[in-house]
């Protein structure tokens, strides 16, 4: 931006009063923001989390005060941030103030002023924002295979679901460092600071409150957001938010190339009207379509309400008791919108879902490629249509995989609900980050991509060769761990007929299915433990007689 001074005492003296001013109400805007963020607030419809009537104990209150402190700590650290930095703008006016005074009693002397212009600094912001455009945002780049991508890891207000764990990081756990903390919190800051004061080019319209008042968004209005870094580059942010009221969300993409953040765009999202076909390529294990045909019932008919389903079943057996599970939920829930198409031929998973894909005939959908054995939340399925744009970019996200119950609920006599053991720990699953096979795409990008490989025969690999053709196109790939989408284990079995590479990667996937480290441990050495045990027992009981 280029400022011309102004030649003339009178213009000058008349802005030394304008920056006194604007001095005087910087102060009160400071003093307004620091106890009105200071105090207090309630939330009359506030509950605690959980199931009603369970009973918690000291711990877990304990374990809440505690959350409660630390996004309290957090907030304070922000306002802290928020004052400094208006402090400093204070300074900034109070020097150019000054520097207008003296320039003003210069004039005055008789010394004259060329008015030479206050250069930008354009060489900086060209090179800010070509390091944007070099950046997989707007965008997306050609990779040679999948170990090119550079995945996102997502985050909520308190937590980060990160893939790289080590032995020490946790799948979901709170940003315990301090700079990555200030990181997120800033990020969510500065897209609140894009949705409440738009620019003239957001695509976005002012919307009013229920009493006409202007709708401001919040912290708590954050939904979920994402990033990753290019670190020849810098990091992008994609943040999502919601009022409870409203039906549409609101998108920030910001990117922070290692500098200020920068503004990519701001854009509402409407999705009321998005529906989402899920296709689902089956063979026999009938119960266990039985199971997700329950978790299908509370989220998609109960909760969502927006989906279509459509299962390719292969072969004869079984195909009675699909037919007999969805004539059910269709009787029970009153719903109709799903298709059974019927093949009888040898299972085949690309060859299902391409099928699946072309079964529709209504048009352009958002498509959910989507196995028995996976169990998703309505949170899922919004997340999957705020991710995936036609001819822009498409949806891979990476699925939470559990371990063997009978291994990680040993303890127990019996392994609890599904429902119960659904949780981001190292000992009960890991993140499938090897896996492509869960996506949402539009049906126009996979039909122009030009679908599943059909040479692919057995377990494995299409969903790979797929995942390649995007990396090697001009979509930008979304990968991100989410906290919605969850692989409940199964028995696998490696048949025979596999090739050596297919059969190497079935038992790879076998073993890491299994059980975590620790646990997996515990099997191996159980002799030696339980060798251990019976001679502490016997020193016990030997110096009990003695």
């Amino acid at each position: 931006m280029l400022i011309r001074m102004p030649r003339r005492g009178l213009i000058l003296q008349t802005r030394t009063h304008w920056l006194l001013l604007g001095l005087a109400l910087l102060c009160s805007l400071v003093l307004f923001m620091y106890l009105l963020e200071c105090a207090p607030q309630t939330d009359g419809n506030a509950s605690l989390p959980g199931v009603v009537g369970e009973n918690y104990g000291k711990e877990y209150y304990q374990a809440l005060l505690q959350e409660q402190e630390e996004h309290y700590q957090t907030r304070a650290t922000s306002l802290k941030r928020q004052i400094a930095q208006l402090k400093q703008e204070l300074q900034e006016m109070s020097e150019k103030m000054r520097s207008l005074q003296e320039r003003k009693n210069v004039g005055a002397n008789g010394i004259g002023y060329q008015g030479n212009k206050e250069q930008a600094p354009s060489d900086l912001l060209e090179f800010l924002h070509s390091q944007i455009d070099k950046a997989e945002v707007s965008i997306g780049a050609k990779l040679p295979s999948e170990y090119g991508v550079i995945p996102f890891e997502s985050f909520t207000l308190m937590k980060v679901f990160q893939l790289e764990m080590g032995l020490t990081r946790h799948p979901e756990e709170k940003p315990v460092r301090k700079d990555k903390r200030d990181e997120l919190v800033e990020a969510i800051e500065a897209g609140l600071e894009v949705i409440n004061n738009p620019d003239e080019d957001d695509e976005q319209e002012d919307e009013e409150g229920p009493l006409g008042e202007k709708l401001i968004f919040n912290e708590n209005d954050f939904v979920e957001g994402y990033y990753r870094t290019e670190r020849d580059k810098g990091t992008q942010y994609e943040l999502f938010f919601k009022k409870a009221e409203l039906m549409e969300y609101r998108h920030v993409t910001l990117f922070r190339p290692f500098g200020p953040l920068m503004k990519v765009k701001s854009e509402m999202i409407d999705i009321t009207r998005s529906v989402i076909n899920i296709i689902v390529p089956l063979a026999e294990r009938t119960e266990a379509f039985a199971q997700f045909m329950q978790n299908f019932r509370d989220v998609c008919i109960h909760q969502d309400k927006r989906i279509h389903l459509t299962v390719v079943y292969f072969g004869k057996e079984g195909l009675s008791t699909v037919k007999s599970i969805l004539e059910s939920v269709t009787s029970e829930s009153n719903f109709h919108n799903y298709t059974l198409v019927s093949l009888n031929e040898e299972f085949n998973r690309g060859r299902g879902l391409n099928v699946g894909a072309r079964a529709w005939d209504k048009g352009e959908v958002l498509m959910f490629f989507c196995d028995v054995d996976i169990y998703f939340s309505a949170e899922f399925l919004n997340s999957c249509r705020l991710n995936a744009e036609p001819g822009k970019k498409v949806f891979y996200p990476v699925v939470f995989s559990l371990y063997n119950p009978a291994i990680v609920y040993a303890n127990l006599e019996v392994p609890p609900p599904v429902e119960q053991q659904l949780v981001h720990k190292k000992d009960s699953g890991f993140w499938r980050d090897f896996g492509f096979g869960m996506t949402c795409q539009y049906r126009s990008d996979f039909l122009t991509i030009g679908g599943f490989d059909m040479e692919v025969k057995g377990w494995g690999g299409e969903d790979v060769h797929l995942y390649r053709k995007y990396l090697h196109g001009e979509l930008i790939v979304i990968r991100t761990p989410v906290p919605g989408l969850f692989h409940l284990w199964h028995e696998k079995r490696c048949a025979d007929e596999l090739t050596p590479e297919q059969y190497r990667m079935c038992i790879q996937s076998k073993a890491m299915n299994e059980a975590s480290h620790s646990h997996l441990g515990m099997l191996v050495f159980r002799e030696e433990i339980e060798t251990h045990l019976h001679k502490q027992a016997y020193r016990t009981n030997s110096e009990a007689v003695g």
